[in-house]
């Protein structure tokens, strides 16, 4: 029986009275790539929140790996990757090895030092989505596909069970999308690693994942991608 990595019941969440998230009930399982798609203002960004223990929903309960959220310890099961274009200075004096090695903080300490297992860890990352030559390079000599590859290999580090990603081909040259969803459907088949992708880019994301939910403040629709390739626009 596979296990229930994200087990979502009943939630509901509101911005200053203003429902944004009504009624949500979501399971992912172990090994699956699901796809989170909807318009902008659907609500894809505060589940998220949720699920990341950032934000408390109004109503309704958020299991991981079988653990009620609120009582959730070990968050190094969980890798996160932002929206970098929006945040992340290109200028930032550091290498590709020092900011893949930052993943590893949370565990070891910030002014524990590095062993030589930690920094094989970093290694192991790197070769994992392809970066390892670029090692020592300066992070803002990258183009944007090249600096998500790290901050992916800097949530992997910690070795996670489940890896979020909100929009990460912000920033990504279209050339370079497909490549970059490769990646990921790579880390998925590969390593077994779980996978929730907030993606506008339903057109390829269906080609990558296993499972498609639909969210417009409700979720719409939740299945597998082949149910949802099936479903009409009436349906969507």
């Amino acid at each position: 029986m596979s296990q229930d990595v994200i087990k979502i019941e009943g939630l509901s969440y509101s911005y200053e009275r203003q429902k944004v998230l009504k009624d949500i009930n979501l399971l992912v399982k172990k090994g699956d790539f699901l796809g989170l798609v909807g318009p902008n203002g659907s609500g894809k960004s505060t589940l998220l929140k949720c699920i990341l223990g950032i934000q408390h929903p109004d109503e309704g309960k958020i299991e991981l790996f079988g653990t009620d959220i609120r009582k959730m310890k070990n968050w190094d099961k969980i890798g996160y990757v932002s929206q970098k274009a929006n945040s992340f200075n290109s200028g930032f004096p550091a290498s590709v090895f020092e900011v893949v090695s930052l993943g590893l903080v949370s565990k070891i300490g910030l002014f524990n030092g590095f062993k030589k297992s930690d920094k094989q860890k970093v290694v192991e990352s790197l070769k994992s989505v392809g970066m390892y030559e670029f090692a020592n390079r300066n992070i803002g000599e990258l183009s944007g596909g090249q600096q998500q590859r790290v901050f992916i290999a800097r949530a992997l580090v910690s070795n996670p069970e489940l890896l979020i990603l909100d929009e990460p081909t912000v920033g990504v040259d279209a050339e370079n999308v497909e490549s970059f969803y490769q990646l990921l459907s790579d880390l998925n088949a590969k390593l077994g690693i779980t996978l929730l992708l907030v993606s506008h880019d339903i057109g390829i994301i269906t080609d990558k994942v296993s499972h498609v939910a639909c969210l417009n403040k409700r979720l719409h629709f939740h299945g597998s991608r082949d149910k949802f390739k099936d479903a009409t626009e009436k349906d969507l």
